[in-house]
């Protein structure tokens, strides 16, 4: 079956962009360096799990060095601060990943603030979100908003002057995804209207939109009628919900309600395949940017 003409393939694109890094990790070990990248886990989300499985295999297949660390998840604050400690003064790796959610009783920003800037490729680090904010580019990215962007530049959706909503204010995806696309910067240049729980009638917002970016955690809440017909769509939801007729009782599904909003959209990303494989891309491509850095 022939794919939608209008489908925005984030496993091919995220393909390129590891066929580019592995030349520059090929240079690296030229030089003697193998890039290094620690993954933390704490306690047994499911998700996690899933999550931190799929970079350690895209880790391997480019060759990185990569070790993971599993806690349990009564592991208190202290415990992970001197793990983080451990892997921060470790020159074998170049970046470090604590992947979320970290259990209620350990506090996620002070987590986030004691992985050394130049290890911290998820770029949660007060001082890299700082330099996201004054469009510093010495700074790493938050893998997920960087990802989109690089999806809509690879894509050739023009971002100069478009009319950009963003549906959710979280740190790790809204936020940042606003920040970035109304820089004054090849791929941004746009403006950004970032939308949230409190916004008055979300619809109307949403039609107007050039490109319409889904970050809520809300399934299928985008449908056909808020959809601008030609815009450009992008599901970064991932939402599980019931589903007898799956063998687990349950199906994952988007923010956006494509069956009925791909017809209408000029292009669209589906869900999986879309966002998720580019997120796990921009985290390759953070760690082997900390290596160059280190023998620059």
């Amino acid at each position: 079956m022939t794919p939608p003409a209008n489908l925005i393939d984030g496993r091919a694109i995220a393909a390129q962009l590891q066929s580019e890094l592995a030349q520059r990790i090929a240079a690296l070990r030229v030089r003697g360096l193998r890039p290094g990248l620690a993954f933390v886990r704490v306690g047994e989300d499911p998700a996690s799990k899933v999550y931190v499985g799929r970079k350690e295999k895209t880790s391997a297949q480019l060759g990185l060095h990569s070790e993971t660390h599993v806690l349990p998840e009564a592991t208190t604050e202290a415990e992970l601060l001197a793990l983080l400690a451990r892997l921060n003064a470790d020159a074998r790796l170049h970046g470090i990943l604590v992947q979320a959610p970290l259990p209620a009783h350990i506090r996620q920003p002070v987590i986030y603030a004691a992985v050394r800037p130049e290890k911290d490729v998820d770029g949660f680090h007060p001082m890299n979100v700082g330099k996201l904010m004054l469009g510093d580019p010495t700074g790493f990215q938050p893998c997920t908003p960087a990802g989109i962007r690089e999806l809509l530049v690879r894509s050739q959706v023009a971002t100069r002057g478009a009319e950009v909503v963003v549906l959710g204010r979280g740190n790790i995806v809204g936020k940042p995804m606003a920040a970035l696309l109304c820089q004054k910067a090849p791929g941004a240049n746009a403006t950004v209207t970032l939308c949230h729980s409190a916004t008055r009638d979300i619809a109307a917002h949403c039609r107007r939109a050039d490109i319409l970016i889904a970050a809520m955690g809300v399934p299928l809440f985008v449908r056909a009628d808020m959809v601008r017909p030609g815009a450009t769509v992008i599901d970064v939801g991932v939402n599980r919900v019931p589903d007898a007729a799956a063998p687990s009782g349950t199906k994952l599904v988007g923010d956006v309600d494509f069956v009925n909003v791909q017809p209408l959209a000029g292009r669209i990303t589906p869900n999986p395949g879309g966002v998720g494989p580019m997120t796990i891309a921009m985290l390759m491509q953070n760690t082997v940017r900390a290596a160059e850095r280190a023998v620059a």
